[in-house]
This record gives C-alpha cells, structure tokens and sequence, in this order.
C-alpha cells in the first residue's frame, strides 16, 4: 500500500475549495476565507487508512498555470469542486477541468477523479441528475458527492472517499463500462483461489474459507456467515456452490459483489495479503524478500519448507501414484506466470518409467534450486504462497543458512544436507552417463535422452551413516584453461577418464595437477566404461601409480552398461567424502570405513522405504 496519500482541489473560483478544507481542519466553517490554504497534512494515526495524507488547495488568484501543472502531476488523487447552485462550474468540469488533467497525466495511469458539489446548503434539490451522465463518460472518475462547508455535511466524507480512491482504486479492478472485473483482477483472483483451495478440488470448503478469511482479514466466519454468503451466491449463480463449498465462479461472483458495492477495500486487502500492488502485479518485496548470506555458506530448505512442498505434491498428485504426470505438472504451475521447469528437470531429478518426475526427484529439484539459485527459489515459493499458507512473515523464513565450510573443517563436523560434486573430464570420457547412472538410468535408457533436453546437474539423495543427505553432480564442460572459480567451488571433485580411450586419463591428471594438487577439496578419480577393453593411457604414470603418488584413492572401475540400474556405491563415496572432507586418504582407504557407511546407508534405504509406504497409505 501507499505510504502517504496527496489531495489536490481543483476548480472554479469561489466554489468553496478553500472553505472545505479549513472545515475538515477546525470542525466549523470559518468566518474569514483566505484565497488559498495552506497545505495540511492529517497525520496517519487519525485517518481511516492509517496512512499519512496531504491536503492541497488551488487559488487561480494566487498561482500560476505552470505552479497547477506541477500540482497536477504530483497529485494522487484530484478533487474536482463545483458549486451545486452555479451552472457555469458544472459545465467546467467537462469543458475544462477533466481535458487540462488528463492532458497532464499519462494516459495509461490516469489519476483518479472525484466531483464534489459543494454548497448543498443553499439549494434543495440534487445536481446528481446532471453530474451522472459525466461520470459514466469519464472512467477516471471515481465517485461524486455532494457537500456542505458551511453545516459541515459530508466533508469528512469527501476526504475519506478520496483517499480510498488512492488506496482502492477502482481501475484496475473493474471496468464499468462492461460492468465486469478487469482480466488482470480475475487472473490474481484465480491464483489465490487456487492457493486458498488446499485439497485442489476445485471448492474452498468451511475449513478453506475460515483459513482464508482469518489470513486476510485476521477474524474467522461465524458458522451463519459462512452459510449467509453461500446463500448470496447460490441466488445469484446456479454453479457458484458446488458440495456445499464455494467454486472459483462463486468467488469471482463475490468480488465483483464487493466491488459493485463499493466495497473495493475487500478485495484490496486480499490481493495485498496475497503480495500484489496497484498494478496487480505480486511485489518485489514479497517475490524476493531480504535474505543475507555470508562467503562461504550455502542454502538449504528447512524442515517446514519441505513439509509445504509436500503437501503441494499431495494436493496435486491426484492418482497417487507418487510422480507428477505433464498434466498434474501443469496444474501445479498454474499459480506461477510462465512454466518454470523445462524438459531438462527431467534428467535433471529421478522419474519413473513413464518419465513423470518422482515424489524423491520433485524434492530434489527444490532443493537444487534453493542451493544454485536461491532467489530464485524464494520467488517460486512466493508463487506457491509459501508465507501465506504456513503464516510466516515471507519465503525467507523457509531458508536455512548453513554455516562457514572453514567451520566444519575445525570441528571436523557439519550440519550441511546438500553437498556439491563437480565432474570434470575429457570430452567423450563418460561424465554425462555418470551423471544419469546416479539417477537410476543405464546406457539403454540414456541413448532415449534427447539432445535438446540433456541436463549438466543431476541431483539424488544418498545415505551415510543412515543419513539422508543431498549429492548435487556438476558436469563442468572439458576447457580447462577457462575453469572458472565457481567451477572448482565444491565439496568433492570426480575426474572422469574413459579406460578404452588412450588419451582420456591426460585430461584427468593436468586439471589435478593445475587446480587442486594443493587444494583442501577430496578428489576421486573414475575409471568410466569399464565394461570395455582397457588400453594403456598415453600418460607418464599409469592411473593406479598416479593415484599412489598423489595420495588418491585408486581409480574407481564404473560403468552405466549394465541391464538393471547402475550401482550407488561410488555416489555414496562421493558423499562421505564431501562430508568429511578432514579425513585422510589413509582413513578413506579403510574399507571398514566405507562397510560402515554404506551399511547404515543400506539399512536406512530400506526403513525409509518402509516408512514412506506407510506415509503413502495415511494419505
């Protein structure tokens, strides 16, 4: 909402601008009227609004063309006064006033009118019947009331109304001319019904409408009120109600109730809870809200956050069959104003045989986009109604900031879930197919892969220590002269070579010796295709005696050929390195070390398993 609120008077002399103003001020009509008032300002403890508001008189007597243009434009609102008793500034209001405003305000946003008839005390009739026709030509024109400086009738009126005139402007809302909501109002109206419906039926029951009505309005419906409003609908509209709950027509039928009655604040204050400005547009505040985060730290989605993006899954996982099908994809997105993910997420994250992307690879690609890209997961969220559904103050609050890896590397500890791989190989050597191994895919399912929709992310869960923790690959393309910072910025590195290629491993020990030789971060090398013949790599040492000399553990045989899906064991590996970077390679030599951590990883795969089957049959 605005933070202030500036009035301007306008019109013919003598019609009494300066005389409504100073009977706002001092409660009484004065007894000496000077040309021009001063500008007031009602500060925002005594307004309807809350909101500051200025109050600003002209006098053609004292003031020039030039100094009313400036008026004009810094205007929100601009009161148009005629005298009820005088003709002459009735037809003013046509012939002059409107066509000089709106010649000084841009045609796409134009400032709101009010006519205000003054002096009603010295007539006994109404000049509504002229003033009518003017305010169904001219869509500026909010509302009109008449008014009485010298017995104080409506002068309070005619501010509040101006002033709600800024704060709930009537334009983009409703065109009268068509007596509907604009398309732009249906459009936000739709997506906070969507939002509002938490079981995606296609009705906000009692329940829905009690929750929507205590969000934005902080009181519940009494039970009577709840009915009394169905009642208004199911009068008015035969499919406004369907299963005793109301349907988005029922809705849109409400508003546009709200709007015709002048009650535009209703729908004002929803479309602003739900985070739209005057332009229905959603806010940058709301869609990016401040979020600090130091060098060095990483973001991740806290356990409430999860639970939301659960229970979006849910509402939108109609079969129940655990994966998002296009259509059921699409029906989650409606809420957002372009499709966020491509056909890329879809070898991004884990899917099932369909290649519907599953419950684990939906969770997945949040998470990616929280670590990668955070604002912009701060704006997803925002279009899910994130704040608003789980009553926080804004997405941020689904944020958490893990803390300095330098940290971690001190107390040989970490609370992270998410840790960061990057792949880097020759050109050919296999990385794209290690990628998509970790996503359960073998070559025969990787050959269907379209070029156009390849990914260079893929992200999966892995088990340590019975922990479920996050493993995101990075293929980094194979230039590395140009290796960025961010491009060796992880948690674990894998070199990849291809053992039938003899000049695959060269690649492999130049990136080391260049860039991480001297580096804190683990390095594992993959010997990639290991289901073919092994030729002897044109390199000075062979890949085991490379490994030995720089402390590496020895290459590790992998190959995505199989006819089941790849093994997990070299992700699982990569995890526990990334999260116990402070180990030696002696110690990470120990296979009892690696038994332990796989074990529990396969003990908790299994009780996971379990308990998420018995999750599935509470829903």
């Amino acid at each position: 909402m605005r933070k202030d609120v500036r009035i301007l008077l306008v019109g013919e002399p003598k019609v009494g601008k300066t005389s409504l103003i100073m009977s706002l001020v001092s409660e009484e009509f004065p007894d000496e009227v000077p040309l021009r008032a001063e500008e007031i300002t009602i500060p925002a403890d005594v307004t309807p609004e809350r909101v500051p508001t200025h109050i600003v008189d002209y006098s053609e007597a004292e003031q020039s063309d030039e100094q009313l243009y400036q008026e004009i434009t810094k205007a929100n609102v601009i009161c148009i006064v005629y005298s009820v008793n005088n003709k002459k500034s009735i037809e003013k209001v046509t012939s002059h006033w409107i066509p000089l405003i709106n010649d000084r305000t841009d045609k796409d946003s134009r400032v709101p009118l009010i006519l205000v008839g003054n002096k009603s005390d010295l007539v006994e009739h109404s000049s509504m019947e002229t003033i009518l026709p003017i305010m169904n030509q001219y869509s500026e024109i909010e509302t009109c009331v008449e008014c009485s400086a010298k017995n104080l009738k409506n002068i309070s009126e005619l501010f509040y109304y101006a002033q709600k005139a800024v704060l709930h402007p009537t334009g983009p809302l409703y065109s009268p001319e068509e007596k509907e909501m604009k398309p732009s109002c249906i459009k936000a109206l739709t997506r906070i019904f969507k939002i509002s419906d938490l079981d995606n039926d296609g009705v906000l029951n009692d329940n829905e409408l009690n929750f929507f009505q205590r969000t934005c309005f902080n009181i519940p419906l009494a039970p009577q009120a709840l009915e009394d409003v169905k009642n208004v609908v199911r009068k008015n509209m035969s499919d406004g109600v369907k299963d005793n709950g109301l349907t988005l027509k029922g809705f849109l039928f409400l508003h546009t109730l709200f709007i015709q009655r002048g009650r535009h604040e209703t729908t004002w204050t929803v479309l602003r809870r739900f985070g739209y400005d005057d332009d229905l547009e959603l806010t940058q505040e709301y869609l990016f809200p401040l979020l600090k985060i130091p060098p060095d730290c990483t973001t991740e989605l806290n356990h409430n956050a999860y639970l939301f993006l659960q229970s979006v899954f849910d509402k939108h996982d109609k079969d129940r069959d655990c994966a998002l099908s296009p259509d059921e994809l699409k029906d989650l997105f409606k809420v957002f104003p372009y499709m966020p993910w491509g056909p890329d997420v879809n070898n991004t994250v884990c899917t099932n045989e369909q290649g519907w992307i599953t419950y684990q690879g939906y969770l997945s690609q949040w998470t990616l986009t929280t670590y990668l890209d955070v604002q912009r997961c701060l704006e997803y969220l925002g279009y899910l109604g994130y704040s608003i559904i789980q009553e926080q103050e804004s997405q941020a609050a689904a944020m958490t900031i893990t803390r300095n890896k330098r940290i971690d590397l001190q107390k040989k500890q970490t609370q992270r879930s998410v840790f960061h791989c990057n792949v880097l190989g020759a050109q050919g050597s296999g990385k794209s197919g290690f990628l998509q191994a970790f996503l359960g895919r073998n070559l025969a399912r990787q050959k269907k892969i379209r070029e156009d929709h390849k990914s260079y992310y893929a992200i999966s869960t892995t088990y340590v220590y019975g922990q479920e923790k996050y493993l995101l690959l990075h293929e980094v393309l194979p230039d590395f002269e140009y290796l960025s910072e961010a491009d060796l910025a992880c948690d674990v590195v894998c070199l990849v070579y291809d053992i039938s290629n003899p000049r695959s491993f060269e690649y492999c020990a130049k990136v080391y010796k260049k860039h991480f030789l001297d580096s804190k971060t683990p390095c594992v090398i993959i010997a990639a295709k290991s289901d073919l013949h092994e030729a002897r790599q044109n390199y000075s040492l062979s890949p085991l005696d490379f490994c030995r000399k720089h402390k590496l553990h020895p290459p590790q045989m992998f190959t995505c050929n199989t006819a089941e899906a790849p093994s997990k064991d070299i992700y699982t590996k990569l995890t526990t390195m990334a999260m116990y970077p402070h180990m030696t390679q002696a110690d990470l030599k120990n296979s009892t070390f690696w038994l332990r951590a796989s074990v529990g990883a396969t003990v908790f795969a299994v009780l996971g398993f379990a308990m998420y089957k018995a999750l599935l049959k509470q829903r």
